[in-house]
């Protein structure tokens, strides 16, 4: 009779592998936002991780996947971090600067515009960036919507961008300070501008 693994042996084969896994993209996202992609080689991120090089390529393939898995865990960790942060927001408005001054300026959103930049040239790897994309628009616009069932706030209440609207204004600033001399107060200033401006009922423009 064949040998037929138990579910708790599978259990016990795939469990330090996910511990890996994240071991690696720790430890790759922190040299990432630390050096850039370039700069950061597969034994510097074995070595940090306590791993092999070997184990880097067998879990990611190569630097580029694992640069971009990382860039796309980072701004989903930004996106909590920022939804959080405005959770306890007095208006839409307030929602809106809280989300954009947690954002805008984030090492997190910045691996993330250099992984879109990436991914136009490795479309193996649009895959992840598009399935991230679906995260950051459901999950932004149920947290909305939470915080405002909670804060019992109007129709009439200026209400904070979708969440679509909001991805793609950051990305458009965050591209642009990283290409100009833009501080990053002058990116938030910008983003809560645009942000005003779109919201705003057409005679307040």
């Amino acid at each position: 009779m064949a040998n037929v693994q138990s579910l708790a042996e599978v259990r016990a084969v795939r469990e330090p592998g996910k511990r890996m896994r994240s071991r690696l993209l720790d430890a790759a996202v922190e040299l990432f936002k630390a050096k850039g992609l370039s700069a950061v080689a597969v034994a510097e991120i074995a070595a940090a991780a306590g791993a092999y090089p070997s184990q880097v390529t067998y879990y990611f393939r190569t630097k580029e996947a694992l640069f971009v898995e990382a860039a796309c865990r980072e701004v989903l960790y930004v996106a909590r971090q920022a939804e959080q942060a405005a959770a306890g927001a007095a208006s839409g408005r307030d929602y809106n600067r809280s989300l954009v001054e947690t954002v805008i300026g984030s090492p997190g959103l910045a691996l993330f515009v250099e992984a879109l930049s990436l991914t136009r040239r490795r479309q193996d790897l649009a895959p992840l960036v598009e399935r991230t994309f679906e995260r950051l628009h459901a999950e932004g616009d149920r947290a909305y919507g939470e915080t405002r069932h909670r804060r019992g706030w109007s129709e009439a209440e200026p209400a904070a961008t979708v969440a679509r609207r909001f991805w793609t204004l950051a990305l458009g600033v965050a591209l642009r300070e990283g290409a100009t001399e833009a501080t990053v107060p002058e990116a938030v200033e910008e983003m809560v501008a645009l942000l005003h401006f779109d919201s705003a009922p057409h005679g307040d423009r």
